[in-house]
């Protein structure tokens, strides 16, 4: 079972359409050892946050974007099921408050990025201050542009005092989509995720693909990587790669006992 992560990987500067690229696995992908591989992947990923934890050097901010139902709550629950909670927290960006609106967009943002040590999700984040903007027309193109821009350079300032930044896009087709909001009102265990406003929203399906590949080409300084995302199983697998991965590469070691003279 060979998957090359880079593949899923955007190009600086990368122009594409999303209704090019695929949202399901690959057709000879098989279910059960990339299941399997995902389960390995999550206890490694603990011992690894143990280790980040304890080292205090760095940190990782971990970006979820993707339409309704895309499976980003899923992916969360899944990915990091086996993590230490003390070493790992989410939060997701809702609708400005008054007294976010009276500070600029990356105020709120900033204010919840991870300390050193620690994991944090972003279940939503701060590109939904130039997507929802946009669809719903509340910003102009100058003012997304700037935002952009703004957005560029807090994800260097991050990633220059040690924070490690996943951004991840979880693909669907808009068949899906519908599959999975229609199951929010007929299965039970899935009727509290239920929100009208979500059918409405999906009308804007061509609105938001068009921000978000906008957003591919023009905030990319932290490259995004596409996850097709029709079959959760594939999705997990492939972000909990790509955390393993980062973890990994950064290498974080036990502190010794400190010395005393």
């Amino acid at each position: 079972m060979a998957l090359i992560l880079s593949h899923f990987y955007l190009p600086t500067m990368a122009k594409l359409r999303l209704d090019k690229i695929s949202a399901d696995p690959p057709k000879d992908a098989d279910k059960d050892s990339f299941k399997k591989k995902t389960k390995e992947y999550q206890k490694a990923i603990d011992e690894w946050q143990n280790k980040l934890y304890a080292a205090h050097n760095d940190a990782i901010l971990i970006v979820f974007q993707g339409m309704d139902a895309s499976g980003k709550d899923g992916a969360v629950r899944s990915v990091f099921s086996e993590v230490n909670p003390q070493g790992i927290s989410v939060h997701s960006f809702k609708v400005p408050t008054k007294e976010e609106l009276d500070h600029d967009f990356l105020w709120r943002i900033h204010k919840q990025t991870p300390e050193k040590g620690m994991i944090k999700i972003f279940n939503r984040s701060h590109y939904e201050d130039i997507l929802v903007t946009r669809v719903h027309k509340t910003i102009n193109d100058k003012t997304a542009k700037e935002r952009m821009k703004s957005i560029n350079e807090f994800e260097q300032l991050l990633t220059k005092n040690h924070t490690h930044i996943l951004k991840f896009y979880l693909h669907i087709t808009p068949e899906v989509q519908s599959e999975r909001l229609a199951e929010r009102m007929q299965i039970k265990r899935k009727m509290w995720k239920y929100n009208p406003g979500d059918a409405v929203e999906a009308k804007s399906w061509i609105e938001y693909q068009k921000c978000y590949e906008d957003c591919f080409e023009h905030c990319n300084e932290v490259p995004w990587i596409i996850v097709p995302a029709n079959k959760n199983w594939y999705k997990e697998y492939i972000v909990a790669k790509a955390v393993h991965d980062l973890i990994r590469k950064i290498n974080p070691k036990y502190p010794g006992l400190e010395q005393t003279s």
